[in-house]
């Protein structure tokens, strides 16, 4: 995205993350923003905002560990700020196969690949996390496979993880958005 801050492009009129916030808000009962850069427009977006608590931009397992130390709740839904067609079941998904299958924790996998951005993560799980992050580990996917994961999925909606990464697939989301069904 030549430097910008991908949560904040505008898509439709909106920047990303307000799509993800739309899909997301109602499958959860709190939601919590994770941003390093530009933290005054994600305060405005009316939602509690975190920093990473580790220094330097150490990826997105620093974000999860810095979320899992803010949360209330027994489990935090993963989600990146970059994929605006998120599923409206993704959090029931997530939540059932973790039941289902009694994992450690539950990731989504799109029918072809494991998508370990969206996660179901319980927070007993912060402490193993921190001392994978403090061996200077940084793999989301490689932290995930040590647990015994429980596979939410997804074959019948992979669209709805893609990612946009350039303003070409931003164009592309655009034009394929129109009755796009999550």
């Amino acid at each position: 995205m030549g430097g910008q801050d991908k949560g904040l492009v505008k898509l439709e009129g909106k920047p990303m993350i307000g799509h993800v916030i739309s899909t997301i808000a109602p499958q959860t009962g709190k939601l919590l923003i994770n941003a390093n850069r530009n933290l005054d427009a994600y305060q405005a977006l009316g939602y509690p905002v975190i920093r990473d608590e580790l220094d330097g931009f150490q990826g997105p397992l620093a974000g999860i560990l810095s979320a899992l130390d803010h949360i209330q709740n027994p489990y935090l839904l993963c989600v990146p700020c970059d994929v605006p067609g998120l599923p409206a079941d993704l959090a029931q998904r997530l939540s059932s196969a973790l039941q289902n299958q009694q994992g450690d924790l539950a990731v989504v996998h799109d029918g072809e690949k494991l998508q370990p951005a969206f996660a179901l993560i319980p927070v007993r799980l912060r402490e193993d996390l921190r001392a994978y992050v403090g061996r200077g580990e940084r793999k989301l996917r490689s932290w995930c496979k040590t647990h015994r994961l429980a596979l939410a999925d997804f074959s019948d909606k992979p669209e709805c993880f893609a990612n946009i990464n350039d303003g070409t697939e931003l164009q592309q989301f655009s034009a394929r958005s129109t009755g796009f069904t999550r």
